[in-house]
C-alpha cells in the first residue's frame, strides 16, 4: 500500500479473459493497474493490489477465460471496503478495467450514506475526455474489445505484453443487441471488436494522462472535508461524472445489455 495515512483508497479491478490473439488474458487488469498507478503518482491515495478475476461470462467460449459470479465480486469488494473502514480509510474508489462488471455500480450505489464512501472510475465523461485528448479515432460504440484504446494503453504501459498481429486484426460489429444472451462468439470469431491497428503508445500515454486529470473531481469529492462530503468540483459539475462507466466504450452499459 501507499501513503499509510491517506483517507482515500484506490482498488484496481480487472479480469482474466480473452483479448484476441495479440493481447494477454490479463489485459483488463493491466489497464486498471496502469490507471491506478498514474493516479497514485499524482494524488495522495492508498493504492491497493488488484482484483484480477471478475465477471467475464460473455467470453467463456474462449479457452483461458476465468470468471467469478456477480455476487462473489460484490462480496469481495464489500469485504475490502469494510476492512478499509476499520483501518480508518474514509473512501474507496474502484478503478474498473472491465465493462462487464455491472455489479460494481450497485456496490457504489448502495454505499451512499454508509461509513465508507465509494465511487466508480472512470466514468463515461472521463473516458470521452481522455479519448478526445488522445486523438482516438474509433468511436466508443465500435471500440468494444481489444481495440484501439486497450491496445494503446498496453503499448504504452507494458509493450512487452503485446504480440504481433494487432496491426491486421481490425474487426467491427456495431450491432450487438443480444450480447448478454448470446455471448461474444455470436459477434466475433477472433474475440476482437474494434480497430487495434490504430493503437499507439503515444495515444496510450495521453489516455492515461487524461484520466489522471479527470480523477481530480473524484478525489475532491471523496477527500473533501466539508459537511456534506461534496467537493468543489462536484458542485461545479453536479456530480454527473461519478456514475461510473464502461472502460472500453466510455459509457455506462447500453440498452440491450452490452458487456465487454
Amino acid at each position: 500500500m501507499r501513503a499509510r495515512a491517506a483517507p482515500v483508497a484506490v482498488l484496481p479491478i480487472g479480469s482474466f479473459e480473452q483479448h484476441g490473439a495479440f493481447l494477454p488474458l490479463v489485459t483488463d487488469t493491466v489497464v486498471a493497474c496502469a490507471i491506478a498507478r498514474e493516479i497514485a503518482a499524482a494524488y495522495p491515495v492508498r493504492l491497493l493490489p488488484p482484483v484480477t478475476v471478475s465477471c467475464s461470462h460473455e467470453h467463456a467460449a474462449w479457452p483461458g477465460t476465468v470468471s467469478i459470479s456477480a455476487p462473489t465480486l460484490y462480496a469481495v469488494v464489500r469485504d475490502i471496503a469494510d476492512s478499509l473502514r476499520r483501518s480508518g480509510v474514509r473512501a474507496l474508489i474502484l478503478v474498473n478495467g472491465h465493462g462487464g462488471n455491472y455489479v460494481l455500480r450497485n456496490v457504489v450505489q448502495e454505499s451512499a450514506g454508509v461509513d465508507i464512501r465509494m465511487a466508480l472510475f472512470p466514468g463515461s465523461a472521463d473516458w470521452a475526455d481522455a479519448r478526445d485528448r488522445a486523438g482516438v479515432q474509433t468511436s466508443s460504440q465500435s471500440d468494444m474489445h481489444a481495440g484501439e484504446v486497450e491496445t494503446a494503453i498496453l503499448l504504452h504501459a507494458q509493450p512487452e505484453l503485446v504480440r504481433p498481429g494487432y496491426e491486421n486484426s481490425d474487426f467491427l460489429a456495431d450491432e450487438r443487441k443480444h450480447l448478454l444472451t448470446l455471448g461474444m462468439p455470436a459477434y466475433t470469431e477472433s474475440g476482437v471488436i474494434g480497430r487495434p491497428s490504430l493503437g499507439s503508445a503515444a495515444k496510450g500515454k495521453e489516455l492515461l494522462a487524461g484520466l489522471v486529470e479527470s480523477f481530480g473531481d473524484y478525489f475532491s469529492l471523496l477527500a473533501g472535508e466539508d459537511g456534506d462530503g461534496r467537493g468543489e468540483a462536484d458542485r461545479r459539475t453536479g456530480g454527473d461524472r461519478h456514475t461510473g462507466g464502461d472502460p472500453h466504450t466510455g459509457g455506462a452499459p447500453r440498452a440491450g445489455g452490452d458487456a465487454r
